[in-house]
């Protein structure tokens, strides 16, 4: 499939493709196909040993974030803090404070230089002050080591913003600004939840990081770095000026939200690689990626799944939902848009066959947590 074929019309990607990757996958990135899934049914101390127990199925960090500076990007969707299913934000749709801290405090441990928490929020507020607003105990995190945090919906504390790239081409981008954070750092994390979404099918390690694109640039109200409305553009362009759209391949125009978002997902994983990836699956929710969406559910999986690919991660998280990692368009949970995992995999960035992941610790069977009947 070429890319003026593929990308000028809404035309999903065949079996085919799927069979004839664009990039075939390195023998590094195979290698870093490892995953480990433990058991966690609470919040709290059980998190940090769960946490614990994941790395060290990995075989530890200590290599990869000894004195480095290493960003981690939280998942504040929406921010707005109320409750939802009469529990914290934290428990169904939202990065949970537990995870954040245990995160953290083995992160150091393994000799961190730095640890630094990014977000591109819905508030001009700095991020350190949105997640005190989510219950997060900022003085604990940082009296840890040394902590930073940022907002990275505009320039934040960069003077410029920082071009990727896309190697490959990209299926949509063939480049992206973003924030100076994500390049200034020696090791990204995506720390996630696992939930549906509406519009990609899944939201896990993969999907957390659409919102590492700035809102001044990438939001409804761009060009502003006051921005701080949503990605309306990356959904439907056609309802902005296409100029507004810094490195969108000009052939590649569609309006179709399922067509755009999975490739977005995979092009910002392949510019912006996760060297580690954790989807909490304490608890969370089925349905959709949060209370908007229509009938959600909370969920309650007892699991943390954490891996050193994100598209190998994404896959086990998906298959203990009870879905096929590698399903075609409208199959589930797929029926909405084209699988952003098997994009990426069709472009390097790593497997989504879990034959071929080195899985650890819990079985998906003994893991297997149904979201729905497929």
């Amino acid at each position: 499939m070429t890319v003026a074929s593929g990308l000028l019309s809404p035309s999903w990607l065949s079996a085919q493709d799927w069979g004839n990757p664009k990039i075939q996958l390195s023998p590094s990135t195979l290698s870093n196909a490892k995953v480990s899934i433990v058991p966690c049914k609470t919040y709290g101390k059980e998190v940090s040993q769960s946490m614990a127990r994941c790395f060290d199925l990995l075989g530890g960090i200590g290599s990869l974030v000894k004195e480095k500076t290493v960003t981690v990007k939280i998942n504040l969707t929406g921010s707005d803090f109320s409750n939802l299913f009469d529990r914290p934000v934290g428990e169904s749709y939202m990065t949970h404070p537990s995870t954040v801290m245990a995160l953290t405090t083995e992160l150091f441990k393994a000799g961190a230089k730095r640890v630094r928490f990014v977000e591109s929020t819905n508030r001009r507020e700095n991020l350190e002050a949105t997640m005190v607003d989510a219950n997060f105990d900022v003085n604990a995190l940082s009296a840890l080591g040394k902590v930073e945090y940022e907002n990275t919906r505009n320039l934040g504390l960069g003077k410029a913003y920082s071009n990727f790239k896309m190697p490959s081409g990209g299926h949509l981008f063939f480049y992206f600004d973003l924030n100076h954070s994500y390049e200034d750092t020696d090791v990204f994390i995506s720390l996630a939840k696992l939930k549906d979404h509406v519009t990609a099918g899944v939201t896990l390690a993969m999907k957390n990081i659409f919102g590492i694109t700035p809102n001044s640039l990438y939001g409804d109200e761009a060009v502003d770095e006051n921005a701080i409305k949503g990605r309306g553009p990356f959904h439907d362009p056609k309802r902005f000026s296409s100029s507004l759209i810094p490195g969108e391949l000009l052939e590649a125009s569609s309006t179709h939200s399922g067509y755009r978002v999975p490739r977005i997902v995979a092009d910002l994983n392949e510019i912006r690689p996760i060297h580690i990836s954790i989807i909490d699956g304490i608890t969370s929710m089925k349905g959709g990626e949060g209370p908007w969406t229509g009938h959600v559910e909370f969920t309650q999986p007892g699991v943390l799944i954490a891996g050193l690919n994100s598209v190998s991660t994404d896959a086990v998280g998906t298959a203990v939902m009870g879905y096929d990692p590698r399903a075609l368009k409208g199959k589930p949970p797929f029926e909405n848009s084209d699988n952003h995992l098997m994009l990426a995999e069709h472009h390097g960035v790593g497997t989504a066959d879990l034959e071929k992941i080195d899985l650890r610790g819990l079985t998906i069977k003994e893991a297997l947590y149904p979201y729905r009947k497929v």
